[in-house]
């Protein structure tokens, strides 16, 4: 099983002399983290507030985000195209945050995508039901975000089963919500616009069951 970031072992392990993820780039993988889980936060509050100013600043944060990803992507992939000399180890690790990284930029641009909705003023269209089932689905996004987030910084990889198990829930009230978009008590383009967040959050969970699988090694990403 190999891990990215940290250790489940209570023991410090031996400094290497080769690091792949150096603490510049290790810095940079914790803050895009931090600034994914933001934005899923944001973006809710914002479409369920009607605050469009706060949807608009989730909006310019995406453009933080892909530019941090891509950063990160041109620094791993300098160092595996010019140095020769790269351990296995070090060249796994690499390989890893290049994996990795995509599925935090696609997260990144759903939350972008959800306040722009918020922007457009969709909440306050939304039937009560569908918005409780919304406020639900951004806070279980959160959660399995934040699981996926130990899994990668902290190496904390039996929060897997936890993360399937999270995204499951995200998977039922994805079911819920479109069940509720044929009851007929919104108008249709109001259905349409909210059968597309909620396939935003059930792709959220996806990425976030990818990440996790991805870390400990495991084939056969959703």
């Amino acid at each position: 099983m190999y891990r990215l970031f940290g250790s489940n072992s209570a023991t410090k392990e031996p400094e290497r002399p080769e690091e792949g993820i150096t603490p510049e780039l290790r810095q940079k993988v914790v803050q895009v983290f931090a600034l994914v889980g933001e934005a899923i936060v944001e973006a809710t509050h914002a479409l369920l507030a009607g605050d469009r100013e706060l949807a608009k600043q989730v909006v310019d944060q995406d453009v933080v985000i892909d530019n941090l990803v891509n950063e990160m992507v041109m620094a791993a992939e300098e160092r595996l195209f010019t140095e020769n000399s790269l351990s296995a180890e070090v060249r796994r690790e690499l390989l890893t945050l290049l994996r990795i990284l995509p599925e935090v930029e696609r997260n990144g641009d759903l939350a972008e995508h959800i306040a722009r909705r918020a922007a457009r003023g969709l909440g306050t269209e939304m039937s009560p039901r569908s918005r409780g089932l919304v406020e639900r689905m951004g806070e279980v996004a959160s959660t399995i975000w934040r699981e996926a987030t130990d899994v990668i910084i902290d190496g904390k990889t039996e929060a897997v089963g936890a993360i399937e198990d999270i995204d499951d829930e995200l998977d039922d009230l994805h079911v819920s919500l479109t069940a509720e978009l044929t009851s007929g008590s919104m108008t249709l383009p109001v259905a349409v616009e909210l059968a597309l967040l909620a396939r935003f959050y059930e792709r959220f969970g996806d990425h976030c069951v990818n990440l996790a699988r991805r870390q400990v090694g495991r084939d056969g990403a959703d």
